[in-house]
């Protein structure tokens, strides 16, 4: 059985979470212009060598702008695109990008969205009338690498424009159903709403691809994220029907979610579960080409919800009830062997919390991947529990907080009285500057990777926290200005990561 070295894949290194849409910038959001090269160059100051985010597909607001519920897989999120550098190229006036949404702490997305759409359709336009013949050519060669997945997504983008945002199969029966004269017809109908998807998407691909490029030059490398599932409303799922478990309307008869724990009453996500006998049968083609895409974009890929590869908890459509769901088998080793034989190695890291049971954990040993260890799930009145940092083996990406968690400081002031107590004992502290104690208790760990994010390298509280899952509305929202990343902390980590040999 094949399997690769650890310290072959990872070498013992440290770095910092910070989604994109989090960083400094001046047109509401952040996105891939100088906010980004900034944070670069305090990563570099830093002595970091890696920067994780969320996924940067597109976002909607039926779902609170959440990155994992995205229209698609393969697509670049178009409130990502730096409108500056479309001013420098001369597609778009100086004028056009006054008076942007300014909040530098919090992202308005309706006011972001519309803002950067008027923006990217007015650079389309400048595009058409006045671009180069070598970036027009660029632009052809995009489309055509990119067919894969792009001509799926820019007819999709534009029929649901055309049908004021409606669920696909809510389309006409012949659109809904991929009827080929129905398509054929609508390719010609709709040809400069196609055309304008694909420039935004070639704009976001150009610029990505300057940003880790940029990463490259500073050492850092680029760790982004695979969401397990996909939504229902996206080009993916209309796309590939048979990849999913749909019913003669396009309906899901099954969806995702998590089952009740001890405290919990589990969640019901509401994505399609996959047909994973269609895809075996196909090799996974779906899920090679997404694969391939993401890491054509990213060096590292944290895979979410790695529990669904080896079983999955399957919520019959019309339940409400989580607990009305079953585990039903994933595509377990055969998937991955399957995609290492065409892609080769795996970079991946896996989300594998909260349902360590034998054969998920035989699974992801079985392909060397690291799962993560979170401090904040740790039992700190037990001694050697799996969460405390002093435990944490060499195998393994640990991090001070993530994505889904309170910040450092807000899981401290909300821990139960015992707990404050044997933390602060486990850690030799009072408590007053928990963050950087647990970082430092990261950082001196085993685990090869080691992560802590931004709010908890500024000592931030809870509300500097990016997600609460289970929630709908207040998420992805919070920024950090350019100011606050030109702080002390710089210098501190970096020294922290000398002395842990990071």
């Amino acid at each position: 059985m094949w399997a690769f070295e650890p310290s072959v894949m990872f070498d013992r290194q440290s770095g910092v979470f910070l989604h994109l849409t989090s960083l400094p910038g001046p047109h509401g959001i952040g996105d891939l212009g100088a906010g980004a090269r900034t944070f670069l160059d305090v990563l570099e100051r830093a002595e970091q060598s890696l920067w994780q985010f969320c996924p940067v597909t597109p976002t909607v607001g039926v779902h609170g702008h959440s990155p994992y519920a995205s229209p698609s897989a393969f697509a670049g999120n178009p409130l990502l695109v730096d409108l500056t550098a479309l001013v420098d190229r001369g597609w778009l006036g100086a004028n056009a990008i006054e008076d942007p949404p300014a909040d530098p702490h919090t992202v308005h997305y309706d006011d972001v969205a519309a803002f950067k759409r008027d923006r990217l359709r007015m650079a389309f336009e400048g595009f058409e009338a006045d671009a180069s013949e070598d970036a027009r050519a660029a632009f052809d060669a995009f489309r055509e690498r990119e067919s894969t997945w792009l001509e799926e997504y820019t007819v999709f983008a534009a029929l649901k424009a055309a049908h004021d945002g409606a669920p696909w199969v809510e389309w006409p029966a012949d659109l809904a159903g991929r009827d080929a004269g129905a398509l054929a017809a609508a390719r010609e109908n709709h040809a400069d709403a196609i055309r304008y998807h694909a420039f935004v998407q070639w704009i976001f691909d150009e610029q990505w691809r300057d940003l880790r490029a940029a990463a490259d030059e500073r050492g850092i490398s680029l760790v982004g994220d695979l969401p397990i599932y996909v939504a229902w409303d996206s080009a993916d799922v209309w796309a590939n029907p048979g990849a999913f478990q749909l019913d003669e309307a396009g309906q899901p008869t099954a969806v995702a979610g998590v089952p009740p724990n001890p405290g919990d009453d589990g969640q019901r996500w509401g994505n399609p579960v996959y047909d994973w006998e269609t895809l075996r049968a196909d090799e996974y083609g779906w899920w090679r080409h997404r694969l391939d895409r993401l890491l054509s974009l990213v060096d590292i890929a944290r895979i979410d919800h790695f529990k669904a590869f080896d079983e999955y908890w399957a919520i019959p459509a019309d339940a409400d009830d989580p607990a009305a769901g079953e585990w039903q088998p994933g595509p377990g080793a055969d998937f991955f062997e399957t995609v290492r034989a065409e892609l080769g190695e795996l970079p991946f890291i896996v989300e594998d919390l909260g349902f360590l049971d034998e054969r998920m954990v035989s699974l992801r040993d079985q392909f060397e991947f690291p799962g993560m260890r979170v401090p904040h799930y740790a039992d700190w009145c037990q001694e050697g529990h799996r969460y405390k940092p002093t435990v944490y083996p060499e195998h393994c990406v640990a991090y001070t907080s993530t994505h889904d968690t309170d910040t450092a400081v807000g899981f401290y002031e909300t821990l139960p009285a015992d707990q404050r107590e044997c933390l602060e004992y486990a850690l030799a502290t009072d408590g007053e500057g928990i963050a950087w104690d647990l970082i430092e208790a990261v950082w001196h760990s085993e685990a090869t990777l080691a992560l802590t994010t931004v709010p908890d390298l500024l000592e931030r509280d809870s509300e500097a926290r990016l997600n609460r899952p289970g929630t709908d509305e207040g998420n992805w929202t919070w920024r950090v200005s350019a100011d606050e990343l030109d702080g002390d902390f710089v210098d501190r980590l970096a020294s922290i990561t000398r002395t842990a040999l990071r």
